[in-house]
This record gives C-alpha cells, structure tokens and sequence, in this order.
C-alpha cells in the first residue's frame, strides 16, 4: 500500500530537526496517530504481513510487549498506537536496522513507551528476565536456511531467510520471555503450518486462534495470522478468512481498516 504523505505538526517539524536521515533512507507516514517510521528501500522495508500482525495482536493496560526481530521498529510503534501497553520492546540483530528503528521512537516522541535493544534472539532468554512479558509478537523470516543466496549477509535475505535464527529459535525465545499465560502472535506462511503447530505445542505455547489471508478470494492462502498462549490448553479458533483484495488494486474494507484509513 502506499504510504501517503502529509502536512507536518510544529512538534513534528522540531523532533525532525534533531533526526538525521542517512543516504539512501526515507520517511513514511503510518496513518496511525501521526507516526512516521525510517526506512532504506535498499536494505528492507516492511511489508503488509507487519501491518496485519499488528492488527490481529493485543496487548492489555500497562502490558509489556516484546517484538523479536523488530527491523525498524514498525510493530512497536504501531502496537503503541493502537494499545495502551507501557512498556514495547523491539529486539534486532542487525544494528543498522535497530539504529533505524531507535530514531524511529526518538521521532514519534516515543522512548517514554518503545525502547529497541539490539541483539540476538536466540538470546533474547539471557538478555530479558524469564516470564516477563504479557506478549510476544515476531514477523520472523520465512523461508527455511540460506541455501542459494548470493550475500547472505545481506539485510534483506536475513529479513526473509532463516539466516540468524530459525522458526524454533524465535518459538524458544518466546517461551522463556513470556508470563504464564501470555500471548504470542506471529505471522507466517500457511505451508509451515505443520511445523508452526508442532514447535508451539512442544514449548508449551499453545495455539489457540488461527486467520488465514488469502490475496483474492479464489486463491491460495498467502500468510497465516496466529495466536499462541503460554501453558495455554489444547484448543484452536479458527477465524473467518481475511481477504486482501476485491479486486486488482482495490483492497477490502477490512484492509482499509487494519491500515487506518
């Protein structure tokens, strides 16, 4: 979708004047209570799957949110934007992406609320106290190891490949970070579903509610939208599809909803 500009606010123009945009990055406007976020084209900006993720989770009143994998930050900074969560914490290895994303919050005016600590995942169980978050959320690369990438050091194969960590990685990490009882919301595609399912219930995150998003009605699924809950018991919802597109071009109102607009 595109991402639209607008007329800036006095406090937005002075929080610009202290953020430094580096060659080659952008501001784009969230549609969501003003925020903007920084993004480089050449190395990775997010896609609808982040969007989507944000608007499926939830977080309660004075909840503390975790997002693995943050990128630039933009599951935090919209899930501040829709939740009155005090404390959302994005976690990214890549530290040109974190550096992104901490300007991000610095702009919003949100490092009351957002903090980006940069790290690794599989760490993420050493660098939070264990059973400290009421939710977890990760958009986590998607297609299996690195096989046949020309630069697997490149930021936008290590958004997408399970270079630095892998599904079972993120699910781990989830676990130890999570409050009995807490959240996990993860966006994914529907042909690991099989694999989604088994590592949730072998670290006791149990599934329990399930959206599949399909590009156009008479076609394939495209991502699966799922919640986890930590010791949760054996039982899954399974909710009605959602629908990207009534026709080439034009997205359906639910769409525009999730987006804001």
């Amino acid at each position: 979708m595109r991402l639209l500009r607008r007329k800036r606010s006095r406090k937005e123009s002075q929080n610009l004047e202290t953020i430094d945009l580096k060659p080659g990055e952008r501001l784009d406007d969230l549609q969501r209570n003003g925020y903007r976020i920084i993004q480089d084209p050449e190395k990775f900006c997010f896609g609808m799957d982040a969007v989507l993720l944000s608007g499926f989770a939830s977080a309660p009143e004075g909840g503390r949110v975790l997002d693995l994998g943050t990128g630039t930050g933009i599951i935090p900074i919209l899930m501040a934007a829709k939740t009155k969560a005090s404390e959302l914490i994005g976690l990214e290895i890549q530290q040109d992406s974190a550096d992104m994303a901490h300007r991000s919050v610095l702009l919003n005016d949100l490092q009351d609320r957002v903090k980006i600590v940069q790290g690794d995942i599989k760490e993420a169980g050493n660098i939070f106290d264990a059973a400290s978050f009421d939710v977890v959320t990760s958009n986590p690369p998607y297609m299996i190891g690195g096989h046949g990438l020309k630069n697997p050091d490149a930021p936008k194969a290590i958004a997408r490949h399970e270079v630095m960590c892998d599904l079972e990685d993120v699910v781990k990490a989830a676990a130890k970070c999570l409050k009995s009882g807490g959240k996990f919301y993860m966006v994914h595609r529907p042909f690991r579903l099989t694999e989604i399912m088994t590592i949730m219930h072998e670290y006791k995150v149990e599934p329990k509610r399930m959206q599949l998003v399909y590009p156009f009605v008479d076609k394939e699924p495209s991502m699966v939208l799922i919640e986890g809950s930590r010791g949760g018991k054996s039982r899954i919802t399974v909710e009605k599809p959602l629908i990207i597109y009534e026709s080439p071009g034009k997205y359906t109102p639910e769409i525009y909803d999730i987006y804001g607009y």
